[in-house]
């Protein structure tokens, strides 16, 4: 499992070995090189920022849907995003992301095995996307009972059969007309949309931890200005 992606820019969120001051005091001081409204903005999207729900896709082969994707969960406050990549790379057309992708936590998987044995140690639960069974829809789906990871399968071929053997729950989008279903980008919208919403009107610890918003807000402070680093080392005389 790695956050390093092939051609999108990683955000480096660092270890927790340093005080919660610590990182205050740095951001403080990186945030004097920015404008207060762009500040502002930082602040208040880490606010609608979450880990109680989190995105996993599989093999997406189109590069104007994995941008997709990744433009949704920044969109609407869902932080981090896992990949399977046994069958192709996930690789996000960077005109449509418009570097949505700078600011998420992006994980890569090697394997459909690693990605949910990985989602269930930290806690998640396991929800296959798919028309195929009787299951929840979005204004059914219990949200208050523990965080969860969304599985979006391949374009053509859907989930998995591994995934969906796996999975804890289903499920589904109901239609009223002809077609099936809807594509990958436009069934994770919806869900996206509609779930975090629900989370946050129906769930009490969806926020990040204080801890949590503050290593990203040193991360995208750092991600913003030019020449941080070199910054904080005139400063503190410090590498970070």
């Amino acid at each position: 499992m790695t956050n390093i992606a092939n051609n999108i820019p990683t955000l480096a969120v660092t270890a927790s070995d340093h005080p919660l001051e610590w990182y205050r005091e740095r951001i403080a001081y990186l945030s004097s090189f920015m404008t207060e409204e762009r500040f502002s903005l930082f602040e208040r999207t880490l606010a609608q920022r979450t880990h109680y729900m989190t995105i996993l896709a599989e093999n997406t082969f189109h590069p104007h849907n994995a941008a997709a994707l990744i433009r949704h969960c920044e969109a609407f406050g869902v932080q981090s995003m896992h990949t399977i990549e046994t069958d192709c790379v996930f690789d996000p057309s960077q005109n449509i992301s418009r570097g949505s992708d700078r600011w998420l936590n992006l994980v890569r998987h090697h394997s459909t095995a690693e990605a949910l044995s990985a989602l269930k140690a930290e806690g998640y639960r396991l929800v296959a996307t798919t028309p195929h069974r009787e299951s929840c829809t979005p204004e059914t789906f219990d949200v208050t009972k523990g965080k969860f990871a969304l599985i979006f399968g391949t374009e053509h071929a859907g989930i998995s059969d591994e995934a969906m053997e796996a999975a804890d729950e289903y499920l589904r989008i109901p239609m009223c007309g002809m077609v099936e279903s809807l594509n990958v980008s436009a069934s994770a919208a919806i869900l996206i949309y509609q779930l975090t919403q629900r989370i946050r009107s129906q769930v009490s610890n969806w926020p990040l931890s204080e801890e949590e918003q503050t290593h990203l807000l040193y991360a995208w402070t750092r991600l913003s200005v030019k020449d941080a680093d070199r910054i904080l080392q005139r400063k503190f005389e410090i590498e970070r």
